[in-house]
């Protein structure tokens, strides 16, 4: 017999799995662990478990567990969620893209591996891997009815908020893409201080112009995310789910430039480093739910027309 109640756990179990994956990706990457099972893949120096095990192997093999149980996890709420609460017009198409990427990180992953791709092309590695969670996560807020307890179901978002939203989403993912490569290319203490090197504000070096291009992309998402922040606050001021959920990305956004700037000044902190992955992964997973918000939203648009 079907519960509820045992579909929540599990899609909580997924998402805190997903979250680990994220966080487990930019670890590898913080601690240079990327190599530490060779060239070998599924096994790990040739071997299901190596006898020799320096701390870089340890960060690797974890990595690849954490992500083998994700798969595992990801296809069950999926299987578990298409079966009982399929109905939901969502819920299919989320559980096809949280699988559907999930594999495709897995894939790229191990490719980075066997055949050791470029930065540009492993920086994809995040980025890939954090639409699978946002789909996850967004899968856990429907089957946990947040949009009944928060009347998401039944509320308007306009079409300027729309079109915020959708850049907000653009511009964080680019700036993702940005950061990964950041880490994947060793620049994260290139171009000197923080906000700016004044004493030579010309960047010689390509890691120079990785990391202006990130401060720069990175100043945009801050200023268009209290833009619409302020948008949404001062139009949807009675609309519990439009001034929670944009005052949380506020809030993210704010903890995110706060741990990058803290990661330049204490010469990328690992812990640090670790808030860093985990607050934009978490805002990119709300973000992802406010666009779910928006085709619903539009689909009341024509159904009261």
């Amino acid at each position: 017999m079907f519960k509820k109640k045992n579909l929540k756990w599990l899609s909580i179990l997924a998402t805190l799995t997903m979250i680990w994956v994220q966080l487990g990706g930019a670890l590898v990457t913080k601690t240079g662990s990327a190599d530490g099972c060779g060239s070998s893949w599924p096994l790990c120096h040739g071997a299901l478990l190596p006898q020799n095990l320096p701390i870089e192997t340890i960060i690797e093999l974890s990595h690849r567990a954490v992500s083998g149980f994700s798969l595992f996890i990801v296809l069950w709420l999926a299987i578990t969620a298409w079966k009982n609460i399929g109905h939901i017009k969502e819920v299919k198409p989320l559980s096809c893209i949280s699988l559907g990427f999930l594999l495709i990180q897995a894939l790229v992953g191990a490719a980075a591996v066997l055949w050791q791709q470029n930065d540009y092309v492993l920086a994809l590695h995040f980025g890939i891997s954090l639409i699978s969670f946002a789909s996850v996560f967004v899968l856990t807020l429907i089957i946990f009815d947040v949009d009944q307890k928060y009347e998401a179901n039944k509320f308007i978002m306009h079409k300027p908020l729309r079109i915020m939203t959708w850049i907000m989403a653009l511009i964080v993912y680019i700036a993702i893409y940005t950061g990964a490569l950041v880490r994947h290319t060793d620049s994260s203490l290139a171009y000197g201080s923080f906000p700016l090197p004044f004493q030579d504000l010309m960047p010689h070096t390509e890691q120079d112009w990785i990391q202006l291009t990130h401060r720069m992309l990175a100043l945009i998402v801050f200023t268009w995310i209290l833009i619409t922040f302020i948008h949404a606050s001062k139009h949807y001021s009675n609309i519990r789910t439009i001034r929670y959920g944009y005052t949380a990305c506020f809030i993210l956004v704010l903890l995110q430039a706060l741990t990058g700037a803290l990661s330049v000044i204490t010469e990328v902190n690992l812990i640090v480093a670790l808030l860093h992955a985990l607050f934009i992964t978490l805002l990119f997973g709300l973000i992802s739910y406010f666009i779910i918000l928006i085709f619903r939203s539009k689909r009341h648009l024509k159904e009261q027309s």
